[in-house]
């Protein structure tokens, strides 16, 4: 083996911790941006809060930001001039935030806190779940106490969907006293008499004859076509079932209705929903004129400034080494944050204003003239790189007149109309595909091959499998499951 020493060139790209720290606060979605905010008022002595962030100060131009360009380093000098300059600097360019005179009342502070309790106090209180529901119902019932007992334990071993998660010999077993089996199937037996109804099954099939009652019309037909048909009606495949079962077309499919409104999770309603509120980070209001106008909503934002005794303590010098550290780490983490959030805020505006400018078609006329858009189009309109568009973008919501969208329901390529010679977004093949499908003859439906002739012969050079992928992500079922059965 030989050892050679040589050169060789490549380029790294470093990006400096300023750098890093806006593009993370830049990703941030407006809420969690107010919870990072929050975090730093409380670890930080450096900053102090007002009411909202606000922008009644004359805002901040382009060349403003430049002054405290993101990819600037972290650097300081021995006496922390460097430290200081910044600091007066985005002082001046936020409206004085370092002045005593804007430190909130007493009663200005109470009047926070009380809004902050006020909101805590209008959360709704937590729903009743499933087990709640039904342990109440068991008040109802002339048990005895051990009964009673076998019942609950059943009713908190079902799962999300309301069936039992293990079999009655397992639930058993693990009971932890001694029972006979004859007693878990009647504490089984009063379980599924409770409602929702259907709760307490141990298959699908169950679950469903569990909901048929003298009541329910077909029921007869029904629990044939449960017991033994589910797949059949699921693949449309009624012809079928009218040969096994000798029932006519409008019989199975007037009974295959009712089948429809049984519930196959009667545990649903219950589920804590994971679902949250939009919280949008941009609105977007039109004028009289018919002009869009653009608003960032972070003025829900606390007024963050630097506190004058902590900035008086460290510039002269006062404290111990180890206190100096401290305080010089929490200036910069300040610096840090205070000149993030505007970045943050000038490069959303500007983002925003090209997305909007560009898909001004959407907002006037709906989602079926939306434009093909690439990330890249408005990295080289901003002029930035495209990374910092998809951060922009990342985990946004704009409120328009149109509705609430994420950003990124604005991005999407596109193809050319063969016939016209437009660009087309591909939604906008995804609804023409739709209208097809709509307009089909429900006794004949297109197949995928003929979506494919028709889509071409309107211009849409789409391929097979395109078609087939597009009708799976609209939830269309194929041909044969969209095929209306009548009696011969």
């Amino acid at each position: 083996m030989d050892l050679n020493l040589g050169q060789k060139q490549h380029q790294v790209l470093k990006l400096s911790p300023r750098m890093i720290h806006s593009m993370e606060v830049l990703q941030l979605p407006v809420a969690a941006l107010m919870e990072r905010v929050d975090k730093e008022l409380q670890e930080n002595p450096f900053l102090e809060a007002r009411e909202h962030l606000g922008h009644e100060k004359t805002p901040v131009t382009d060349g403003q930001v430049e002054k405290f360009n993101p990819d600037a380093p972290l650097a300081h000098d021995a006496d922390n001039q460097l430290d200081f300059n910044r600091l007066e600097s985005l002082d001046r360019q936020l409206g004085g935030l370092l002045d005593e005179e804007n430190r909130p009342s007493r009663a200005a502070r109470q009047e926070m806190s009380d809004k902050k309790l006020e909101a805590m106090n209008n959360m709704p209180d937590r729903p009743p779940s499933l087990q709640d529901h039904l342990t109440e119902q068991l008040g109802f019932l002339n048990l005895s106490a051990d009964a009673r007992d076998r019942v609950e334990y059943l009713i908190y071993n079902l799962d999300k969907d309301g069936r039992l998660a293990a079999n009655l010999e397992e639930l058993a077993f693990s009971f932890g006293k001694e029972t006979q089996p004859d007693q878990w199937e009647e504490a089984l037996e009063v379980l599924q008499t409770l409602e929702p109804a259907g709760v307490g099954a141990r298959d699908l099939k169950e679950c469903l004859f569990l909901q048929i009652d003298e009541n329910t019309p077909h029921g007869d037909i029904l629990r044939v076509l449960i017991r033994s048909h589910l797949e059949d009606i699921q693949h449309n495949r009624y012809p079928i079932i009218q040969k096994q079962t000798g029932y006519d077309i409008d019989t199975i499919q007037e009974a295959v209705k009712v089948l429809k409104t049984l519930n196959p999770r009667p545990a649903a309603e219950f589920e804590v929903s994971s679902n949250h509120f939009v919280s949008p980070d941009i609105l977007v209001t039109r004028d009289e004129d018919g002009d869009y106008e653009i608003k960032l909503t972070d003025d829900r934002i606390p007024k963050i400034y630097i506190n004058r005794k902590y900035m008086e303590m460290y510039k002269n010098g006062t404290g111990t080494e180890k206190e100096k550290e401290y305080m010089r780490k929490n200036l910069q983490s300040a610096s840090l944050l205070l000149s993030s959030i505007e970045q943050r805020r000038t490069t959303l505006e500007k983002v925003a204003r090209a997305i909007i400018n560009h898909q001004k078609a959407f907002l006037d006329k709906g989602s079926e003239y939306i434009e093909p858009l690439k990330m890249q189009q408005i990295a080289d309109q901003v002029k930035v790189h495209v990374t910092t568009i998809s951060r922009a973008v990342d985990d946004k919501w704009i409120q328009t007149p149109r509705g609430v969208f994420p950003l990124k329901r604005f991005f999407g390529g596109g193809t050319k109309n063969e016939i016209t010679g437009e660009e087309v977004a591909y939604e906008k093949i995804k609804q023409e595909l739709e209208a097809i499908i709509d307009s089909e003859d429900k006794s004949k439906p297109y197949s995928d091959e003929d979506i494919v002739e028709t889509m071409n012969s309107r211009g849409y050079p789409v391929a097979r499998r395109t078609v087939t992928k597009y009708r799976k992500q609209l939830n269309i079922p194929s041909s044969r499951e969209r095929k209306e059965w009548k009696n011969k």
